[in-house]
């Protein structure tokens, strides 16, 4: 028999009653807190992404999560460096990091400014040092398979007792058909369980035909990314993170500039003048991200945005030039290889075009469209390996 339970409210505050209603065994257990509706659809669709992402990977993998849609991913990649963290505010846990710790770290920092106040979904049990990385974050909830005791302890303490814990069944398996209810009428559909694998990127048209491992990887993770944002969508990664989301937008050169932009923001908060900053007196950790941010944005920032950051600054700070902007991101992406995957076929070459401009050397789209020649020459002309695979990915 179906299990119902009562929540908080709905999509707003307005839509009440709400319920959860599960299936026998009832897969999703809540540990703490009183979910709303946006916390569940957040939790469900980050747990799918990162029990996705540790099979088709074998690493610990994390997601933060706003509006159904992820602001940042990632699986474990190893020791964080030292530019890293201090680039992103990260102090080491008492006892050290873990996987799944780290790959939280990593996730959060693909945009720290979006994913404030998110629902974090994580394919491990949580531990002691995750715990102690999400306590100072602004987040409403998580999502995982486990809690280790200490770590339960921390986390349920969070937001005066009302942080919301979510458990997930780890061997639960949906049904192969799913529905959602609209305006009264019942739409039905085959879930998606499309397998995305080291294999989806074989085809490789370009005239630079082989992937590198480590932009196969990063395709991996950006593409799986993808099969859980909300289209259109594109996604940019770098190892073992998708470091620029740009999601649910109609046109998709308005997805690449905005997932081009975010990546080119986290680049550039391991630029030596970003990592050498000094800040006002008293100022919270919330405020320094947010000051970070806007320095590595100084150019497209208003007068009164400027003077605002210049307040937030300690004097002393120069900008970062156009010149030592392209010539940052240009290193990274042939040092790292930064990678970029889309949703669906790339219809015109200018999303191309925006990629080049942030070091991408690597593409993966469905193709099919009129205009694959014209995109697969562009992608020629930047140098790029592009693969075809076939697979759309829309998420509605």
């Amino acid at each position: 028999m179906p299990h119902a339970t009562d929540l908080k409210y709905g999509t707003n505050p307005n839509q009440t009653p709400a319920r959860l209603v599960q299936p026998d065994g009832q897969p999703l257990g809540i540990v703490n807190g009183s979910p709303s509706m946006i916390n569940l659809l957040d939790g469900l669709r980050g747990w799918q992404l990162v029990r996705e992402l540790k099979a088709a990977t074998g690493r610990a993998a994390a997601a933060s999560f706003k509006h159904v849609s992820p602001a940042g991913v990632a699986v474990d990649a190893g020791e964080l460096d030292a530019g890293f963290k201090a680039g992103f505010f990260y102090d080491d846990p008492a006892g050290g990091w873990s996987p799944i710790a780290r790959a939280y770290a990593m996730a959060r920092s693909s945009d720290r400014v979006a994913s404030f106040g998110d629902f974090i979904a994580v394919s491990e049990p949580v531990d002691a040092a995750l715990a102690a990385v999400i306590k100072p974050e602004v987040s409403d909830g998580i999502i995982a398979p486990g809690y280790e005791p200490e770590a339960q302890a921390v986390l349920a303490a969070k937001k005066g007792g009302r942080y919301v814990m979510l458990r997930m069944d780890a061997a639960y398996e949906p049904p192969a058909s799913e529905s959602r209810t609209e305006f009264g009428i019942t739409l039905e559909q085959a879930r998606n369980g499309v397998r995305i694998a080291a294999d989806t990127f074989a085809t490789v048209p370009t005239q630079r035909g082989a992937l590198t491992d480590a932009e196969r990887q990063a395709l991996l993770v950006a593409t799986i990314t993808l099969k859980h944002t909300q289209s259109n969508s594109i996604a940019l990664a770098s190892g073992g993170q998708a470091i620029g989301i740009g999601a649910g937008q109609q046109s998709r050169i308005a997805c690449t500039r905005i997932a081009c932009d975010k990546a080119d923001r986290w680049m550039l908060k391991t630029h030596p003048k970003t990592l050498g900053l000094r800040f006002a007196e008293g100022m919270a950790r919330s405020e320094k991200v947010n000051a970070a941010d806007g320095f590595v944005r100084w150019h497209g920032l208003s007068a009164a945005e400027r003077a605002g950051l210049r307040g937030a600054l300690a004097e002393g700070f120069e900008p970062i030039t156009d010149d030592e902007r392209a010539a940052h991101l240009a290193e990274l992406g042939r040092e790292h290889g930064i990678v970029l995957s889309s949703d669906a076929f790339i219809p015109f070459r200018d999303n191309l075009d925006r990629a080049a401009a942030s070091g991408v050397t690597a593409v993966a789209q469905a193709g099919g469209s009129a205009r694959d020649a014209d995109v697969v020459a562009a992608a020629n002309e930047h140098q790029m390996a592009m693969a075809m695979t076939g697979i759309r990915l829309f998420l509605h």
